[in-house]
């Protein structure tokens, strides 16, 4: 009789971690999933200074213009016509997420504003340009 109650003691003395670990593996993928990942423009630019400029918190669309007036989106160069397809196929990836263009103090008046009307042709209206502050 003895023993009988001793192998019942063992076994209630046995703790399942498998429901912990579901859990667990369920959380860490609702983190990764829910997770917003910054995206960067791909090149380094001196961005002019300005004492008023604030920080974007939803800044998703890095569009970056170097001093040689070539556009960088996703590390990639890109060409002005093909600018609006790729700000309209990130910003369907995330609406909350606005344009930000990094253009260096040298990039053309001209290119800026190109990227900012093809911004405007594929619907983000939400445009910034980033500057140092």
């Amino acid at each position: 009789m003895r023993r009988i109650t001793q192998a019942q003691e063992e076994e209630e003395a046995n703790i399942d971690i498998t429901p912990m670990l579901d859990v667990t593996f369920i959380m860490l993928i609702f983190f990764i999933v829910t997770a917003s990942f910054v995206k960067e423009s791909g090149i380094d630019v001196n961005r002019p200074m300005a004492p008023t400029a604030t920080v974007k918190e939803k800044a998703n669309i890095l569009v970056a213009i170097d001093a040689n007036n070539t556009i960088w989106i996703d590390r990639r160069k890109v060409d002005l016509r093909s600018v609006a397809p790729n700000i309209e196929r990130l910003h369907a990836e995330n609406p909350q997420g606005s344009v930000v263009i990094q253009a260096d103090k040298k990039a053309s008046v001209d290119t800026l504003v190109g990227v900012m009307n093809a911004s405007r042709e594929a619907g983000v209206y939400n445009v910034a340009i980033a500057a140092q502050k």
